[in-house]
């Protein structure tokens, strides 16, 4: 009955982007999702999605809590472009007598990892020359966007983390174990502040000057694949999140990669995120190397 309810609540969503009525929106992200899509001039032609029951918690009086993921398919026109982004939605519902109540997704939290500084760059640290080698990066994020590498830790906010691996995986080099606050590094259950959280991450990249390290550019369509956002939800300078581009729209604008709330092929604002806010702040970094 549970699953029954649920599902039929994703397929009135599914209908509601396909629908070309604004008065059958019921929800904000909905509207917020096909009002970015107009303005880049770009239609969802077709939605498919699957949930999956993650957790029912029993309380008192026959109340239950239900965890539940959905995982979405958007088919998207731009101009001749036809692509396929893909998100899961991490969502809370309450099942009471039949019925299902207090249905919604789960907000994206701020990351509140411990962070320190790093220290500076280490220049006698291990193999810092490297040539970066954004397709394999692309590839890694194709491969683990909706699921996690058993070789490294993952985290409840693993957006960073994940990014780091895409990065690695496209040859850059760790550097500075065992100390968090020096380099950018995951080795033996243990890592570098800049490895897992997003605001240190944000100002190793454009500080390091050897082994990892990138460039902040001011215009995202100067950006390349394998390449680097970071995102500041609330605008107050403390940075949240971190994607990978790995693909480019029909105006030539970033298609991301992220964990935490897991997608792939998202257009780079994040206008449809339960994180957007208007003061939201970007900086875009592309990755140098020694090549």
């Amino acid at each position: 009955m549970i699953r029954k309810l649920l599902m039929e609540k994703v397929h009135h969503v599914i209908d509601e982007y396909t629908s070309r009525s604004q008065s059958d929106y019921q929800s904000d992200k909905v509207r917020r999702k096909k009002e970015s899509c107009r303005q880049r001039h770009a239609d969802i032609v077709k939605v498919d999605a699957t949930g999956r029951v993650q957790r029912i918690t029993h309380q008192r009086d026959g109340v239950q809590s239900i965890l539940y993921d959905v995982h979405y398919k958007y088919l998207i026109k731009q101009g001749a472009l036809l692509y396929l982004e893909e998100e899961v939605e991490n969502r809370s519902a309450v099942f009471f007598k039949d019925k299902i109540y207090e249905d919604g997704e789960i907000r994206i939290q701020r990351d509140e990892s411990v962070e320190g500084e790093d220290d500076g760059p280490h220049e006698e640290e291990d193999r810092v020359s490297y040539r970066y080698d954004r397709l394999s990066a692309v590839q890694y994020a194709e491969r683990w966007w909706n699921s996690y590498n058993p070789a490294y830790k993952k985290f409840e906010n693993d957006c960073t983390n994940y990014i780091s691996q895409c990065l690695h995986a496209g040859d850059a080099p760790m550097r500075g174990y065992p100390t968090k606050g020096k380099g950018w590094w995951m080795r033996n259950q243990s890592w570098s502040y800049s490895w897992t959280v997003a605001n240190s991450l944000r100002w190793y990249i454009p500080n390091s000057t050897v082994g990892l390290r990138g460039i902040l550019v001011d215009d995202p369509n100067d950006l390349k694949l394998g390449d680097v956002i970071c995102y500041d939800f609330e605008g107050d300078g403390r940075f949240d999140h971190t994607t990978i581009v790995t693909g480019k729209d029909a105006a030539g604008e970033p298609l991301v990669n992220a964990h935490t709330f897991n997608s792939r092929m998202r257009y780079w604002k994040y206008e449809d995120s339960t994180a957007y806010t208007p003061n939201m702040k970007y900086r875009f970094f592309t990755i140098v190397d020694d090549g």
